[in-house]
């Protein structure tokens, strides 16, 4: 009983992590005109809040080894929430940039350490569910700010009742440490003696293939995402709410393929759901060059559920590939660079797209997760190779 208490608080914390995530973009149209400010500042905000969660997650490891998961993760819940508290205190647009640091250094710890505590103690049909419920909590963080900003045409009342939800989730984690001792210990498939037999360089081949995966994957996510809605407005003539929607069923399509994930990761392994998913994003993407309309907006579906698997499986596959000692570590800096990749390689393309010409967007989406199948398989090739090492 005490096992599913806690795993029912993880699931919670996650539908938490999303919560925020959304909010800026909701209420930066009304936010910035109470503070005067120019529409491209919603941008350095987010790379603020980025920044933040890059540096921690590289840092997470180191921080893990001293504290503990339980003890991190109603801390930095704790920093998270006060971060959300003073946005709505926030007396100008400064007090905004400053909060977004504290904001981005916890979320990125609290990200870092759940991945890696579901990772080496539960099964991959957890992780692909854990991370369904982020979806559920990204999509709950807009109808709350949109709720709030209707009925009393504050926005700061959306991120009040996100801060109180958020230091809710703090004092159940902090009611909770009891229950964290009684996890589950190791159950992932990492074999016992990778970590005793091979030297760190072994342990770590691949590595960086491993990381261009994850900013390749992320920086797919967040290209169809941002600039999917443009390319049907401006190069296909649709209209914003036509285009608004399909983005939607786009991110509903991640949600409901990472919950379908989660039952087919019962049968498959994570490379296999993780080849599964890149190439059915890849018939996805191919979609976008033909002419007819249906089969195109066809793609932005395939894509969500072909990429719906990968980020998990992923995750879930750290210690399998590189020992449990090391996954500690490396789960930080793999979250690190796919911040990256979500943070830098969209605003790329679209300098690229303002340079040239935004009917780039199918080629680049293409391309980006061809790269990321071409990655994952040298990846698994290389990994095999040290299979056979060790055998012989």
């Amino acid at each position: 009983m005490s096992g599913i208490l806690l795993l029912s608080i993880i699931y919670l914390a996650f539908i938490s992590l999303g919560l925020p995530d959304s909010l800026l973009g909701v209420a930066w149209p009304v936010m910035r005109t109470e503070f005067g400010a120019d529409l491209e500042v919603a941008g350095w905000l987010f790379m603020t809040i980025a920044g933040g969660t890059i540096i921690s997650s590289l840092f997470s490891g180191k921080i893990l080894n001293r504290f503990e998961t339980s003890h991190v993760t109603a801390f930095c819940a704790a920093i998270t929430a006060s971060s959300l508290l003073g946005f709505y205190f926030a007396p100008s647009l400064i007090w905004l940039f400053l909060l977004s640091i504290p904001l981005g250094l916890g979320a990125g710890v609290v990200d870092a350490a759940l991945n890696h505590f579901v990772a080496t103690r539960y099964k991959a049909h957890h992780m692909n569910w854990l991370h369904c419920f982020w979806g559920v909590g990204a999509t709950t963080g807009p109808l709350i700010m949109a709720a709030m900003m209707s009925e009393s045409g504050n926005w700061r009342s959306g991120y009040l009742t996100v801060a109180l939800t958020q230091f809710g989730l703090a004092l159940v984690l902090l009611l909770s440490l009891p229950l964290w001792k009684q996890a589950p210990v190791a159950v992932s498939d990492v074999p016992d003696d990778l970590s005793l037999t091979d030297t760190a360089s072994k342990r770590l081949v691949g590595l960086p293939f491993a990381l261009a995966s994850f900013v390749l994957y992320c920086g797919a996510e967040a290209l169809i995402g941002l600039w999917g809605s443009s390319y049907l407005v401006q190069v296909k003539s649709f209209s914003v709410q036509t285009a608004a929607t399909w983005i939607s069923v786009y991110y509903g399509s991640i949600t409901v393929g990472r919950f379908l994930s989660g039952f087919l990761s019962l049968r498959l392994t994570n490379r296999q759901l993780i080849r599964a998913g890149q190439g059915t994003a890849l018939v996805g993407s191919l979609l976008f060059f033909l002419p007819l309309d249906g089969l195109m907006l066809t793609g932005f579906i395939l894509i969500g559920l072909g990429l719906a698997p990968i980020y998990p499986a992923m995750l879930h596959e750290t210690p399998v590939r590189f020992g449990r000692d090391a996954a500690k570590r490396l789960m930080g800096i793999q979250m690190a660079f796919a911040y990256s990749g979500s943070t830098f390689l969209p605003p790329l393309f679209g300098v690229l797209a303002s340079l040239l010409t935004l009917q780039l967007f199918p080629v680049t989406g293409f391309l980006m997760i061809l790269f990321l199948l071409l990655c994952s398989e040298r990846l698994n090739r290389v990994l095999a190779k040290r299979a056979l090492s060790r055998a012989s």
